[in-house]
């Protein structure tokens, strides 16, 4: 009885290869999977290969390893011939730690200057605080400045919140 359902389900299974190898052989080269719309991707993974494209409908290339993984591999492949080939690169600095989109704490001191009538300007972000703010001179990279002149510059403010009435 089970050698038969097992029989059954291989022979099924060999019916069904030409279907998928015909379906495979239509999608454009180089593609791993086919989404739900009918596009193709060429993502290695398959986490996140059709974002936007109803999911993934067929998948044909097998994934090596969870995403996680799979960066960590990757950063230790890179770092092995690195290592073997400059021996005075171990004495060099690590690599800056990935920049989380976390917010961070405010520095504990603000930089010097400011005062009435200026703003912080953080040059990343284009957003301005004003004195009394917990960010104010407290970002890696900002300037000094009046908030009209932080406006003209195509600054705006923290949430919406104008310094002067």
């Amino acid at each position: 009885m089970k050698a038969s359902i097992v029989f059954s389900l291989a022979f099924g299974c060999l019916l069904a290869m030409p279907a998928v190898q015909a379906q495979q052989s239509a999608a454009p080269a180089g593609s791993t999977g086919q989404c739900k719309d009918g596009s193709y991707t060429s993502n290695a993974t398959k986490r996140g290969s059709c974002k936007g494209h109803k999911g993934v409908k067929e998948w044909y290339a097998a994934d090596a390893a969870p995403a996680k993984a799979s960066k960590k591999a990757a950063a230790a492949e890179a770092a092995a011939p690195a290592a073997a080939a400059a021996p005075a690169a171990a004495a060099a600095p690590a690599a800056a730690p990935k920049k989380s989109m976390a917010w961070t704490k405010p520095a504990a001191t603000a930089a010097p200057g400011g005062g009435p009538g200026m703003v912080w300007v953080n040059e990343g972000s284009k957003v301005y605080h004003c004195q009394g703010d917990k960010w104010y001179g407290k970002t890696k990279h900002g300037e000094y400045m009046s908030e009209a002149d932080a406006k003209a510059k195509g600054n705006h403010a923290e949430h919406g919140k104008a310094c002067t009435p």
